[in-house]
């Protein structure tokens, strides 16, 4: 791997992908919030945020686009600040995105105090020294009632893998070539453990996990693996050592941020349940409970001082939250996967909830509950665990007021353009930004051909999958089979696309 003396042991020769994570959206927390009887932040234009380690920026320059919130980050390799930087250059939005390292962002003296600070991964990639920075930034820079995000491997989940980890690390360190780069350097690394493992050595038979692991990593981007995996300092960690290590920063456990884990039927068994609620002790509980569910990583939200909810008050606030699709109908299965295994959702309950939101509006909670309390087993409850299993799988989000919106949908429009004109043709960047979320909207290439071509005024469903062909393949429609295809691919645009991208202000109605 290629580390300098400037990245700390950090891989530095090859991009992280342009992924885009929902978390960092500070929508994304409200019903977390509510859900552990606390005050989340308000979002408005007093609202400051801060991204540690954004990789390319793609959700921070979507947020700080789609939002009224104050965006502030950095990153210390330049390409991906500088992309970050472009993103709001081209939506005109007014951002502040750098290439310092932690330690030098640390001493800017023109931060603001944050209501909400995201790390997402960074934390197990770094070395204890910048971990020790990133802690004393949150200590001077978050506000009282503000709240960090943060993302990290656990030592439970990683236990048995760690071994296999420090395996292809030695290999690119010893066997690597400098002249060849990371992307090619982690292939042959993978292809020395395909031939181990092909050997059948005996840790591969106790620990089966290791072989699995190998098969996902071969089919994986290098761009992902080289910043996820092949960096100097690696470190997985336990929950109740992370609890420790935020102490100074005066934070505490608010909530899971994976939607999921915050119903226990789906993914603890009765006695394991009844175990942990005998734990008084926060920590212990928590890291007890990775073990429960073999937790390999973990997404929480921590807060300084967050006020408590009343239970009137909690049931007041999920009333009130506006939600939306944020997949088409259509794509949304009733089959969940929790720890103990896949369950089927009761379609008496879940169709009509899906239903009367495939209108791709937004609609409060408790305007649900109007209109489907007649339904046997509909109660607000009921609704708030729809909304954990279907926001954990991207399917639906938080809405913003109409106001936010409207003010964010220009500088939206241009983000948009740029992203289907200038990074059109990019087969990993692949979301788009919707104001009504403030955040984004996954689309596919093919969905980003055609909808370059409605946007051109192209309606007929003919003219757009010849438009579609002639963008993926750079030639006409010539065989009856890729015209049948690519008729039904635009056909389906039309028809349920579209209203979706309406419904989200990506395309006009």
């Amino acid at each position: 791997m290629k580390h300098t003396d400037w990245t700390e042991g950090y891989t530095s020769d090859i991009g992280y992908t342009y992924g885009y994570f929902k978390e960092l959206n500070p929508l994304s927390m409200r019903l977390a919030f509510y859900n552990a009887g606390l005050t989340p932040p308000d979002l408005n234009a007093e609202t400051h945020a801060c991204e540690l380690g954004f990789g390319q920026g793609l959700s921070c320059a979507m947020h700080a686009t789609a939002t009224p919130v104050n965006w502030w980050g950095t990153d210390f390799l330049p390409e991906q600040a500088g992309f970050a930087q472009s993103l709001v250059a081209a939506s005109q939005t007014e951002a502040h995105f750098f290439d310092d390292d932690f330690a030098t962002f640390l001493e800017r003296d023109d931060l603001p105090q944050f209501d909400f600070i995201a790390l997402h991964g960074v934390w197990t990639w770094v070395s204890d020294q910048n971990r020790a920075i990133l802690v004393e930034f949150i200590r001077r820079h978050l506000k009282v009632g503000g709240v960090v995000y943060l993302s990290y491997n656990t030592q439970v989940g990683w236990a048995q893998m760690m071994p296999f980890r420090k395996l292809l690390t030695q290999h690119v360190d010893r066997m690597g070539s400098p002249g060849a780069g990371s992307a090619q350097n982690i292939r042959n690394a993978l292809s020395f453990a395909q031939g181990l493992f092909d050997t059948a050595p005996a840790h591969a038979r106790s620990h089966p996990a290791a072989a699995n692991k190998l098969q996902e990593l071969l089919n994986q981007d290098p761009h992902y693996l080289a910043h996820e995996y092949f960096n100097r300092d690696w470190a997985p960690m336990d929950f109740a050592d992370l609890a420790e290590a935020l102490a100074p920063a005066k934070l505490r456990f608010a909530s899971s941020a994976h939607y999921l884990d915050l119903i226990d039927p789906l993914n603890l068994s009765d006695a394991q349940n009844a175990f942990l609620e005998s734990i008084p002790d926060t920590a212990l509980r928590e890291t007890a409970r990775d073990f429960c569910v073999d937790k390999a990583f973990r997404k929480d939200y921590w807060h300084k001082g967050a006020q408590p909810l009343s239970n009137r008050q909690m049931a007041e606030a999920f009333k009130q939250e506006p939600v939306i699709l944020t997949k088409p109908r259509g794509r949304i299965s009733l089959v969940v996967e929790g720890a103990l295994g896949v369950m089927d959702l009761s379609p008496g309950i879940y169709d009509p909830i899906l239903d009367f939101m495939s209108d791709y509006q937004p609609h409060s909670l408790g305007e649900m509950l109007d209109n489907l309390q007649h339904i046997e087993g509909m109660d607000l409850m009921t609704l708030v665990q729809a909304a954990f299993i279907f926001a954990h799988r991207g399917e639906w989000h938080s809405a913003q007021p109409d106001a936010s919106q409207t003010q964010a949908q220009a500088a939206c429009d241009a983000l948009n353009r740029h992203l289907l004109s200038t990074h059109g043709d990019k087969t990993g960047l692949l979301h788009l930004v919707s104001p009504v979320t403030g955040g984004g909207i996954q689309v596919s290439i093919q969905e980003k051909a055609l909808i370059r071509a409605w946007q051109a005024g192209v309606r007929d469903a003919s003219e757009l999958a010849q438009a579609l062909s002639e963008s993926l393949e750079g030639q006409s429609l010539r065989e009856a089979t890729d015209q049948v295809a690519a008729l039904e691919a635009a056909d389906a645009f039309v028809q349920r696309f579209v209203p979706f991208l309406q419904g989200h202000k990506i395309l006009e109605p």
